[in-house]
């Protein structure tokens, strides 16, 4: 089927218009199967077809037959960098007077802004909050589309994607519904959830040929042998070097962020021969790049160490500025391997020639080393072979010996994956969704409650009823808290308290803490701080083990100061307890403006995971100062002041400094530290004054005295 043939199945011509512009010639055949299956007929369908072999363009078929008749589409990815990359990818319909919008965060916000958008791009925790401070426009859609719906399966973000689709679907019966994914077993199930139709395929753009190393030799059990031809100490290395040689590209992925660092540097030896003038070149300004882009570390240097060879590794404790240099790199052919941890088979789209699994083993804390899931190493997989780029594809897993090679071949390259299951009887999950049913007044009665369950995808595999004792707990949890009044006949209503701990988008047990220690005295920094780290929202660090006397120094030296341990209570023997702790600590350093490096050394974090962690802290303490409000101790310009210290990561003194364009934490102390206090002070300077400053470079005095004006 070509591109033309969709009008004759009715899209509007503008519509197909857009879709030569953006290069769409003919059809694959999934893509064929969802117009024949009535995606035009505005039919909901659940596709589930590999990865890069055309979901988006489906997607992209129902909101443009929908936005050229009136309609709105919504479209829900689960991961904020996936959104903003579908965002720049559809922000292109603008040119042609459509509206496209995005929203990630400011979870207790409306978002009535997005009311006269076409397409708004969000995060399923963001759709929920939209849902709960009441986004009126949420309740008028056309089209839904959920990317990565397999993510159900996840423990975390799981919960709310299952529970946000239930609700959208609630408020937007008629609307048509596009349930992406990359191939899973039991899609069946999905489809029989969202009473969709099933296109389901095998089929990709580009052949994946998926083996086991095992020597010098590659078996591909449905392709036969091939011998590899570099060699390296290092497996990895060499499947490496072999596809670069062959003007192709690799992602490795690792276990752990320690051995991604260690198969890039390697990976950067066996490659750094091969690389032409004119590419050391261009890797020479991409590391320039990164040493440039935020605060130098350790971490930086070798990043930008191993680019100037070809090579990167990938990581949740990077800066995003860094993740996103590698990315682009990569993806315009400049770096040759990326060496990732697992997040990133279901963040990004990073597609290579050859795609290397050099561990299939994670560290799990109860059972140690383990097998990880068939999916996760499918999905691995799926990143190999770019459409346009690659004439093929390649997967390939290490084996140590023979054995070993069977083994992988028999469960990874032959298995079938494992079915994705519902996680929504968790309980922190229960508690925080009860809540916002009766919140949002889409639950009165234990019933109602039953009623949404029976929408979601867990009766599909569980029995109704096997839940109702932990969300019968739950209400009674939220009815102690006083988060919800339940009268003699059942009936439920949610309390002004209850409703505001809801918007927040924060678990009510977290907002429970946070009450109880508010009704205490806390005077110093670290103990509302502490407060926050007690909460299940906050991630905890990971207790090693020479952390534990520098934990217990510092409990120690906090007696000291106070006379006693204030409000930092716990059994210094619990290891729960010590976590708390040192990520406070942590989190006291950031806003005592400690250096990224030394912080990384001294807690064994990266940049990235300092952002992410006080980005979490800002939020619980925003949500403090407005539950602060509810008590009778006032800690609300504290706590207010503690939040944007929190994400500045700086002390009071140089806070008002942060809020002009362009300056962060360290131009902002070196600002402070020159004389330049105020604002006041620096918009009366001299340009020529303030770009003496280390580290002030001309256009950010430029811009510095261009937005000043404002203020």
């Amino acid at each position: 089927m070509r591109i033309d043939d969709l009008e004759t199945y009715g899209l509007p011509s503008g519509a197909l218009k857009i879709l030569r512009k953006k290069g769409f010639e003919e059809l694959y055949p999934p893509q064929e199967e969802a117009v024949e299956d009535g995606v035009l007929d505005n039919d909901s369908l659940v596709l589930s077809v590999p990865t890069a072999s055309g979901k988006t363009f489906v997607a992209e078929v129902a909101m443009l037959n929908s936005i050229y008749n009136g309609g709105t589409a919504l479209y829900v990815v689960p991961l904020r960098a996936l959104a903003s990359e579908k965002y720049e990818e559809f922000k292109k319909y603008e040119e042609h007077g459509f509206k496209v919008g995005i929203s990630t965060g400011d979870y207790d916000t409306k978002a009535d802004y997005l009311a006269d958008f076409d397409i708004i791009v969000t995060t399923s925790e963001r759709a929920d909050s939209m849902l709960r401070t009441g986004t009126k426009w949420l309740e008028s859609l056309d089209v839904m589309v959920f990317d990565e719906i397999h993510l159900i399966d996840s423990g975390n973000r799981g919960p709310t994607l299952e529970a946000t689709i239930a609700k959208l679907k609630m408020l937007n019966p008629d609307a048509q519904v596009l349930a992406l994914s990359a191939t899973i077993t039991n899609a069946d199930e999905i489809s029989e959830w969202l009473d969709a139709k099933l296109v389901k395929s095998d089929w990709r753009p580009v052949e994946l040929r998926k083996g086991v190393l095992y020597g010098k030799r590659i078996d591909f059990p449905l392709d036969g042998d091939e011998k590899l031809e570099c060699s390296a100490k290092d497996k990895a290395s060499a499947l490496v070097k072999d596809v670069v040689q062959k003007g192709g590209q690799a992602v490795v992925f690792a276990s752990t962020r320690r051995n991604s660092r260690v198969a890039a540097r390697r990976a950067s030896k066996s490659i750094g021969g091969e690389l032409s003038v004119k590419e050391k070149d261009i890797l020479k300004d991409i590391s320039e790049n990164v040493l440039g882009s935020g605060e130098q570390t350790t971490e930086s240097r070798k990043l930008a160490d191993f680019i100037c060879r070809g090579a990167a590794f990938h990581h949740a404790g990077l800066l995003s500025e860094h993740r996103k240099i590698v990315e682009s790199g990569f993806r315009n052919g400049h770096i040759k391997a990326v060496c990732a941890t697992p997040t990133l088979a279901w963040g990004v789209n990073l597609p290579a020639r050859r795609v290397v699994v050099r561990s299939y083993k994670r560290y799990d804390p109860n059972y140690g080393m383990k097998p990880i899931p068939v999916l996760d190493v499918k999905q691995m997989f799926g990143r190999a072979g770019r459409p346009g780029m690659d004439p093929y594809g390649e997967a390939i897993l290490i084996s140590k010996n023979r054995r070993e090679k069977r083994e992988l071949i028999d469960h990874y390259i032959l298995g079938e994956a494992e079915d994705v299951t519902s996680k929504l009887a968790s309980e922190p999950a229960l508690r925080s969704h009860v809540l916002s049913l009766i919140a949002s007044e889409l639950a009165r009665e234990m019933d109602d409650i039953m009623d949404f369950v029976d929408k979601t995808f867990y009766p599909i595999q569980n029995e109704s009823g096997d839940i109702s004792l932990k969300i019968r707990k739950v209400i009674d949890f939220l009815s102690d808290e006083e988060f919800i009044r339940v009268e003699n006949g059942g009936k439920m209503y949610s309390t002004s308290l209850g409703n505001r701990v809801s918007q927040l988008y924060i678990d009510p047990k977290s907002a429970s803490i946070i009450l109880d220690r508010l009704a205490s005295n806390l005077d110093k920094d670290i103990e509302f701080i502490h407060m926050v780290c007690e909460t299940p929202d906050m991630d905890l660090l990971y207790m090693r083990k020479k952390d534990y006397d520098m934990v217990q120094s510092f409990l120690s030296e906090y007696k000291g100061e106070t006379g006693d341990r204030g409000q930092i209570e716990g059994d210094r023997s619990d290891e729960w307890f010590l976590a708390e702790v040192k990520t406070a600590m942590m989190l006291k350093d950031w806003i005592s403006e400690v250096k990224d490096e030394d912080m990384a050394d001294k807690f064994g974090v990266g940049s990235g995971d300092i952002r992410r962690r006080s980005s979490t802290a800002e939020w619980l303490l925003h949500s403090s100062a407005e539950l602060s409000k509810e008590t009778t101790q006032l800690y609300i310009n504290k706590l207010r002041s503690l939040s944007s210290r929190m994400k500045y990561g700086v002390s009071e003194e140089v806070l008002n400094l942060t809020r002009l364009p362009g300056i962060g934490r360290v131009r902002a102390r070196r600002l402070h530290d020159s004389g330049f206090t105020t604002r006041s002070e620096i918009k009366e300077a001299k340009a020529e004054d303030l770009k003496k400053i280390p580290g002030i470079g001309k256009k950010t005095v430029e811009k510095i005295k261009k937005d000043i004006e404002r203020y």
